[in-house]
């Protein structure tokens, strides 16, 4: 075998980026570390009487969670996908009122702590100062029962 020193330095090159690269990621700081971590387990019926805005698509709720969380906002994103959040301001979770709330047109949520407004399709926030988006817990829906959880 006849290597060229160019084409062995070019594959250590890329061999070592690739090292760098892989063991970076595993080092990534959690961005909701300062929202304390509360153990979410719930199930309910979406589709019950007893949350009649998650019955139609774009409908939401507000469902209780273990402490140390501020509670959730579960918003139907389509007939059988849900999107859950934690109501907890990501931009100052350490002040007791940080807890973001419905605005009327039922797509957005506000922190009237820090002013800082999110769109419930995804979380992402658009307006204050928050650069976070709002902490989102996993759904699985089998057509009668969601499940969230972390």
């Amino acid at each position: 075998m006849n290597y060229s020193y160019s084409a062995l330095a070019s594959a250590f090159v890329l061999f070592a980026v690739f090292i760098i690269f892989i063991t970076g990621c595993g080092k990534e700081q959690n961005v909701y570390e300062k929202i304390p971590y509360a153990p979410v387990d719930v199930y309910i019926q979406p589709n019950s009487t007893q949350y009649q805005r998650l019955n139609t698509v774009g409908g939401w709720e507000y469902i209780n969670a273990q402490e140390p969380s501020r509670g959730l906002i579960v918003y139907r994103a389509s007939q059988n996908e849900f999107k859950a959040y934690e109501r907890t301001c990501p931009h100052d979770p350490e002040k007791p009122a940080a807890r973001v709330e419905m605005e009327e047109n039922y797509l957005i949520a506000v922190d009237s702590t820090c002013m800082s407004r999110f769109v419930l399709t995804d979380g992402s926030p658009f307006d204050g100062p928050s650069r976070l988006p709002l902490k989102e817990y996993r759904t699985s829906f089998d057509g009668n029962t969601l499940h969230i959880y972390n």
